[in-house]
């Protein structure tokens, strides 16, 4: 018998039970189509965070007050960073620059609205440091000298949902810290700052939601006694960031801690990376159940078709006529289902992740993943579910080419 027969036979089988087929063929484009789907928008969002990655200052370094362990047998004293601690990790090799700030919460009032907000205090002209690509609406202007001024975050202008900015530039604003003193009680520190400059979106969380100030001013604010909250050092390149990292480590040990986009970025990769380990296996699964449908398919046609393969073997037939038959028939559910499911896989990763669009927290344009298929992902996963079309099909085709003729002749 040709290959072709073989095809043409086998196709017709599936016809003739063309309910239970399709059945059988909804299985595996479930499977694949979840497999491609999750394969898709796993390849996405790699690729999302490695954007976000590269909007950050790959060589910088965010140190602040660690603590040592209260079971060692050192003091147990967070390191105090001030200037004296800055110009010693200025002075380390490969260190471009350490930029101190300081960081408090206050209550921002203007013409009678308010809202509570980060302020940080740092050298306004290097904000550009922890955001590349930071930029500020026309007609701002930034002059580290001046204590009065304000930079304020776009969120913080322009609330999300509010039809009204809540400051624009030129404006006056009230800032009031308030503070326990060392007797207990509540004080408040009370400044006016003019908004002097307002930052376009960024994308990051951090700056979008802050305002910043001169950091002297800031420190008379924030009764901060000249004690940083954190450091942003810069290391001469990307490549020097471990070194410049050990080498404050060595110094400082648990006193200070440290952390880098890049070590950020690997922990969201990891935890993203779990995660779609764990739903691509949901899909597997959704496959393997597949399989088990194609082995019920044939398995029932094998017991309907005994007197058909009888006939077939009485006019000469081999056994491996009929095994190739039923292999055919499971090779074609998994073909037409994996065919079907890549499609479906493919439109529905572009459906989800039109639909999981989500509003950005700065304010600025939503947030959208597109996914990514890979050539070589969909051709994987085509070839998974065919394999386990197959091998689903052995057994049947096993037990079909192993009747005996003259027991399926008389077989009522």
């Amino acid at each position: 018998m040709q290959i072709h027969d073989i095809f043409s036979l086998s196709f017709d089988a599936l016809i003739d039970r063309k309910v239970r087929t399709l059945l059988t063929v909804m299985m595996v484009v479930l499977g694949s189509s979840l497999v491609v789907v999750l394969n898709g928008l796993s390849a996405g969002q790699a690729e999302f965070l490695e954007q976000q990655f590269n909007t950050l200052a790959a060589n910088l370094i965010f140190a602040s007050s660690g603590q040592h362990s209260y079971h060692s047998s050192s003091s147990s004293a967070s390191l105090i960073i001030n200037d004296v601690i800055v110009n010693r990790i200025k002075s380390l090799p490969f260190v471009e620059d350490v930029i101190p700030k300081y960081q408090g919460t206050v209550e921002m009032d203007t013409e009678g609205n308010t809202q509570h907000v980060t302020v940080v205090g740092m050298d306004l002209t290097k904000l550009q440091v922890k955001v590349p690509n930071l930029q500020y609406v026309d007609g701002s202007a930034v002059n580290p000298a001046d204590r009065a001024a304000v930079i304020v975050g776009d969120t913080v202008a322009n609330p999300p949902g509010d039809t009204l900015p809540f400051v624009t530039l030129g404006q006056t604003v009230k800032l009031t810290y308030t503070y326990a003193n060392s007797a207990g009680q509540q004080e408040s520190n009370v400044k006016n700052f003019i908004v002097r400059a307002i930052v376009k979106p960024t994308g990051d969380t951090i700056t979008d939601t802050s305002i910043f100030i001169n950091p002297d001013a800031a420190n008379q604010l924030l009764q901060k006694s000249n004690k940083y909250d954190t450091l942003y050092i810069m290391a001469d390149s990307p490549d020097y960031v471990d070194t410049v990292q050990q080498e404050i480590t060595n110094q400082y040990g648990s006193t200070i801690g440290l952390n880098t986009p890049k070590a950020v970025m690997a922990i969201r990769e990891q935890a993203a990376s779990g995660n779609n380990a764990f739903i691509l296996m949901v899909g597997i699964i959704a496959l393997v159940v597949g399989a088990v449908g194609i082995v019920t398919t044939l398995y029932n046609s094998v017991n309907e078709r005994i007197k058909e393969i009888g006939t077939m073997k009485a006019i000469g037939a081999q056994n491996t006529t009929i095994l190739s038959l039923f292999l055919v028939e499971a090779a074609l559910i998994g073909i037409i289902g994996a065919s079907i499911g890549i499609t479906i896989g493919m439109g529905a990763g572009y459906l989800l992740s039109t639909i999981m669009t989500v509003p950005s927290p700065t304010g600025g344009d939503p947030t959208h993943i597109p996914p990514i298929f890979l050539p070589e992902d969909l051709i994987k996963v085509w070839m998974l579910s065919l394999t386990l079309s197959i091998m689903a099909g052995i057994y049947p085709a096993w037990k079909a080419s192993r009747l005996s003729p003259m027991v399926a002749l008389r077989r009522d």
